[in-house]
C-alpha cells in the first residue's frame, strides 16, 4: 500500500510510488501509441518488403549469372553464378556508355525544361487569374498524364507522320515548306517533348498546392508593402516551394531515369540507338533482344546500375537542399 510524506512546510507529497506508477502508465501509452502506429505502417512495409526488397535481392543475384535464353531457369539452386563478370562486361561495352550520355540528356532535359520548369510557370500562372479559369487550364495539362500511353504516342505520331498524314507536315505544304521528317531529323525533340508534356502535371500539382497554402497574410503584407508580382515570386513564393521542389525534382529524376514506356512505343531506342536510354537498355537486354537472344543476367546488371545511380542521386538532392533542415522541428520560444 503507498505510503504518504509531509514535508517541512506541512504540505503533503504524493505517496511513495506514485512516481512509479506514473512512469509506468506514460511507458504503457507510448508502447500503445507505437504498436497502432506500426499496425498502420505495417500493410505499407509488407508491400515495399513483397514487391520492392525481394525483387531487388533476386535482381542482384541474377546480376551475377550468366543466365540467357539457353540456360534460362526459374529454379534459383540451378542458376550459373559468375561473380562480377557481368558488370565487368558492361563497364568495357561501348554502347552502354552511349546509352549513358543518351540517359543523361534526356533527363537533364526533360526534368529542367518541363518537369520542373514548365511545371512552376504554369503553377504561377494559373494560381495568379480567376480561380475557375486556373482550375480549367491546370485540367487541360493533365491530359497528357491520364491518356492511356499507347493512344498519347498514336496522336503524336498522328502529328509527326509524313505527308499526306502528318499534321504538322500539312501546315507545311500550306505554308510552301519542305516535309520535315520529325521522327529522324528530330528525334530528340519529339522524345522529350513527349515525354515532357507527361511530366508537367506532377509538377504543376505539387507547386499549385504548395502556393496555395502559403497565408493570405503573408501575401497580403506584401500587397500592402507595395511589391509587383515579379517581387512576390521572387521573396515570398519561391522561399516558400523548397520542400516541393525538393520533392519534385527527386522524384522525377527517378521517374525519368526508370521510365521508357514511351520511348519503347515511340522510338524504341531508333533510330540507330540514337535515343536508347539505360532503363529501355536493360529491357531490351533482358526481355526484348532483337536476335531473340535475351540475356537476363546482364539486363539485371543495368538495373542495378540504374538503382545505385538513382540512390546516389536522391542523397546528393537531400544534402543539396538540406534535408535535415527541412525536416526538423520548428523551434518556438517559450515566453
Amino acid at each position: 500500500m503507498a505510503s504518504t510524506q509531509t514535508t517541512q512546510g506541512g504540505e503533503q507529497s504524493p505517496p511513495y510510488g506514485h512516481d512509479t506508477d506514473t512512469n509506468e502508465r506514460s511507458r504503457r501509452r507510448a508502447l500503445a501509441a507505437n504498436l497502432t502506429a506500426y499496425s498502420f505502417l505495417a500493410p505499407a512495409g509488407i508491400l515495399v518488403v513483397l514487391f520492392f526488397f525481394i525483387p531487388m535481392i533476386l535482381v542482384v543475384l541474377m546480376s551475377m549469372t550468366n543466365l540467357a535464353t539457353d540456360n534460362f531457369t526459374t529454379n534459383i539452386a540451378e542458376w550459373q553464378f559468375v561473380g562480377l563478370r557481368q558488370y565487368q562486361t558492361l563497364a568495357n561495352d561501348p554502347f552502354a556508355s552511349k546509352v549513358f550520355f543518351n540517359t543523361i540528356f534526356y533527363v537533364l532535359c526533360t526534368l529542367s525544361i518541363f518537369n520542373i520548369s514548365m511545371a512552376l510557370v504554369v503553377s504561377l500562372l494559373t494560381a495568379h487569374i480567376p480561380r475557375k479559369a486556373g482550375f480549367f487550364f491546370r485540367a487541360m495539362w493533365m491530359l497528357p498524364r491520364i491518356t492511356s500511353s499507347v493512344i498519347y504516342i498514336m496522336m503524336w505520331e498522328r502529328i509527326v507522320a509524313d505527308v499526306p498524314f502528318g499534321i504538322l507536315n500539312w501546315f507545311n505544304t500550306l505554308a510552301g515548306q519542305a516535309p520535315v521528317d520529325y521522327s529522324s531529323d528530330h528525334t530528340w525533340v519529339l522524345v522529350i517533348l513527349v515525354n515532357g508534356f507527361v511530366g508537367v502535371s506532377f509538377g504543376m500539382i505539387i507547386f499549385t498546392s504548395a502556393i496555395e497554402s502559403i497565408p493570405k497574410d503573408i501575401m497580403n503584407a506584401s500587397l500592402v508593402d507595395g511589391s509587383t508580382i515579379m517581387q512576390r515570386i521572387r521573396y515570398v513564393i519561391l522561399p516558400s516551394l523548397r520542400w516541393p521542389l525538393l520533392f519534385v525534382i527527386t522524384y522525377q529524376t527517378l521517374s525519368l531515369l526508370t521510365s521508357f514506356e514511351q520511348i519503347l512505343l515511340l522510338t524504341n531506342g531508333g533510330p540507330s540507338n540514337r535515343t536508347e536510354v539505360w532503363a529501355l537498355a536493360a529491357y531490351h537486354r533482358a526481355l526484348s533482344n532483337y536476335f531473340g537472344n535475351t540475356q537476363w543476367g546482364y539486363g539485371a546488371a543495368f538495373s542495378v546500375v540504374l538503382v545505385v545511380i538513382g540512390v546516389a542521386l536522391a542523397f546528393i538532392y537531400m544534402r543539396v537542399f538540406r534535408f535535415n533542415e527541412l525536416v526538423s522541428e520548428p523551434k518556438i520560444e517559450v515566453l
